[in-house]
């Protein structure tokens, strides 16, 4: 088994506290500033954001904890401001569903169709979850270098830093 409810736990924890330290940063930070074209993937710092919003929406309804999210996953939210309140709401989804996992609900295949490409594919659950938390931890890491060439001193990304662990 790749995931454990153990791993799934400290993973949401970790999630919460990178955003939460990410959320208190980009608010100093001037609308155009957010919004410019930085060559990351998805572009701007604002778009990234709401990439992860997105996708973490998508994955904890497909998990069973929610509505799958509306709107283009780059624009999902309008606004810094409205980003950091959905962003606080879906993190707090994400630790009441790591809180109430078992090991037998991470035993199984999952089938799943992504939005963005149109293709299916079937994994062990475990693999899909390890999947939902590396895809967080990946483009945090380009939001934090954009933030970096934006000029904002960030935060100690390494779990191993993570208040209460």
């Amino acid at each position: 088994m790749i995931a454990t409810p153990e791993y799934c736990q400290m993973m949401a924890k970790y999630n919460a506290w990178q955003n939460a330290e990410i959320r208190k940063r980009v608010e100093e930070l001037p609308v155009s500033e957010l919004e410019l074209d930085r060559g990351a993937f998805f572009g701007s710092i604002r778009a990234t954001l709401n990439h992860i919003l997105w996708a973490d929406m998508l994955w904890m309804s497909r998990f069973g904890s929610g509505d799958e999210p509306t709107g283009d996953h780059l624009d999902i939210t309008p606004t810094i401001a409205a980003w950091g309140g959905e962003r606080f709401r879906v993190d707090g989804r994400i630790t009441l569903w790591a809180e109430k996992l078992t090991a037998v609900s991470l035993v199984g295949d999952m089938t799943v169709t992504s939005k963005l490409s149109g293709k299916s594919l079937t994994r062990p659950m475990g693999m899909m979850v390890a999947g939902f938390f590396n895809h967080q931890t990946h483009h945090r890491g380009q939001v934090h270098a954009m933030m970096t060439s934006a000029g904002i001193q960030t935060a100690d990304t390494d779990i191993v830093y993570m208040p209460g662990r």
